[in-house]
């Protein structure tokens, strides 16, 4: 659904974006992390045929984005949240997507149709013919991400769209992008929350100006620490210690009542791990995989922490 190649954007001497190449899947929760001054949002805009780009190429389904011709149809095909929400605050909820659904050329039905549809999703229907300025940041952040879907986009970009909500809300928004998946509509999700993208997210990639890795919340955590598995028992000898280690693996790391070992297959190798404790006088009482979070994937290849 959508492709880069060597995506590049100068603004000057400064390189924004720096030969970014990425595949997204149609009906992928894409998502897009990396610190302030990135590239993150300068990439969306590209996408979304709002700047142009400097070098490469990108294509969103079948369109070309430097194509002027093609230009109009991607535009009708995206929906855009942006950090800056822009909406209309003198006018109501209701009138503000009925604007943008004249925009998109909706028919007064369908317009109808979907601003009762986004309003009710968003718990907002009841604030229909409420100014948007006199609503919380919260309120307007999901009035934004219904204007964002009023033409029902086949592409949706999101730019951190739990940014200003409380918890409630956020789970609402997230349960939301969850249903547009269903939908097999295709997402780019830009997030400050690594939580919020490994809650929601088929593949996370991180970008530094460049794209320094890409892949599944559970490929990036492994890519920086294996698999491992806790083994919490009554009490830790010296004996448990020697019987792990005759086995071949490694033990990262002991307590008291625990060891951490570094495994390749947990699946394949636990129970005979297992067995040897046992023998060796442990009393097993749980056992847990335990590995980085993406927090810590972030912080090793962006922050070298």
């Amino acid at each position: 659904m959508i492709d880069t190649e060597n995506l590049t954007k100068k603004f000057g001497e400064t390189t924004a974006v720096d030969s970014v190449t990425l595949h997204v899947d149609e009906g992928e929760v894409f998502g897009f992390r990396g610190p302030n001054g990135a590239g993150k949002t300068t990439t969306v805009r590209m996408l979304a045929c709002l700047v142009a780009k400097s070098s490469g190429s990108a294509t969103i389904g079948d369109y070309e984005i430097a194509n002027k011709a093609d230009q109009p149809k991607i535009r009708n095909m995206v929906g855009l949240l942006t950090e800056n929400v822009g909406l209309y605050e003198k006018l109501s909820a209701y009138d503000n997507l009925d604007f943008y659904g004249r925009f998109y050329k909706l028919g007064e039905q369908k317009r109808k149709e979907r601003i009762e549809y986004l309003l009710r999703l968003l718990e907002l229907w009841d604030k229909k013919d409420v100014a948007a300025g006199t609503f919380s940041k919260g309120m307007k952040q999901k009035l934004a991400i219904a204007r964002a879907l009023i033409h029902d986009p086949a592409v949706l970009f999101l730019d951190e769209p739990t940014a200003n909500l409380d918890p409630e809300a956020s789970k609402t928004v997230r349960g939301f992008i969850l249903e547009l998946k269903k939908e097999k509509r295709t997402i780019f999700l830009n997030t400050h929350l690594l939580d919020e993208a490994e809650r929601i997210c088929d593949r996370v990639a991180i970008l530094k100006t460049r794209l320094v890795t890409i892949g599944s919340p559970e490929e990036l955590r492994r890519s920086l620490s294996g698999r491992k598995v806790k083994v919490q028992l009554q009490l830790m000898d010296d004996a448990i210690i020697s019987s792990v280690k005759k086995m071949g693996y490694q033990v990262e790391e002991v307590t008291t009542n625990s060891v951490v070992i570094n495994l390749k297959e947990p699946e394949k190798e636990n129970p005979a791990i297992l067995r040897a404790i046992q023998s060796a006088g442990g009393k097993i009482v749980f056992v847990t995989e335990v590995g980085s979070s993406l927090e810590d994937v972030y912080l090793k290849l962006v922050k070298g922490e």
